[in-house]
């Protein structure tokens, strides 16, 4: 089902996020202070968390959820406390452990499984809703279209997620980001897609045929820009 170039990125993120930028991710995503361009980023990435959230039913009680790509778990908290048992998975065995020691005492045990591995992994099991906050950034359209096939497969309900929208300046970071050598140590591009030509894709896919797209928005909070996409089982 993946690429080379699926395998390749995935990685390059996995060595990224469990490596090289654990303490950053760490502070990201915490309440610690941090610098003008990574507040701009925290504050997108919290509009774009309460947009998915708007988008899935109020009351999630009995409802199951795949967090995809959960990072340290703000979303699966967030979903948990609305009452879905979410199962959370990300790559990153170090985001995973992080998830965990940050989870809310009072939801207990068993109300979210933070789980290491893929996130379209079929044997995870089947979901009402899938959600994917920026687990797809780094992807081009082909492979993000595959993954999304995966997501098909396991979800009932809804697919929410995210991508890079194509903007000249995401396109223009994304070239001068290609002529740059020895990139081991920084950040994984962000591949900026076209919206038209990824719903062309979609609709094209057949795995999807029985999806529609629904709702989309772009979120953008200086240094973040990302936009938002629901797919719904027709």
């Amino acid at each position: 089902m993946t690429t080379m170039t699926y395998q390749e990125r995935r990685g390059e993120l996995e060595t990224y996020f469990d490596r090289t930028a654990v303490d950053a991710w760490r502070r990201l995503t915490s309440d610690e202070a941090v610098g003008r361009i990574r507040a701009t980023v925290r504050a997108g990435r919290g509009r774009m968390r309460e947009r998915l959230l708007s988008w899935l039913p109020e009351d999630l009680e009995g409802r199951t959820l795949l967090d995809a790509g959960c990072g340290t778990g703000a979303l699966a908290v967030e979903a948990a406390r609305r009452g879905a048992h979410v199962t959370a998975v990300d790559l990153s065995p170090t985001l995973i452990e992080l998830a965990r020691e940050r989870l809310p005492a009072e939801l207990g045990t068993g109300r979210i499984d933070f789980r290491v591995g893929d996130m379209f992994d079929e044997s995870l099991g089947r979901f009402d809703h899938v959600v994917a906050m920026d687990s797809l950034i780094h992807y081009d359209a082909p492979d993000i279209v595959r993954v999304l096939n995966g997501f098909g497969r396991l979800a009932g309900t809804s697919i929410l997620f995210t991508f890079a929208p194509r903007t000249p300046a995401l396109a223009l970071m994304h070239a001068a980001g290609r002529l740059i050598p020895n990139r081991h140590h920084r950040a994984p591009a962000i591949v900026p897609v076209g919206r038209g030509a990824l719903h062309r894709r979609i609709g094209q896919a057949g795995a999807l045929e029985r999806w529609r797209t629904g709702r989309d928005e772009r979120i953008a909070s200086g240094f973040y820009t990302s936009h938002a996409q629901e797919l719904i089982r027709a």
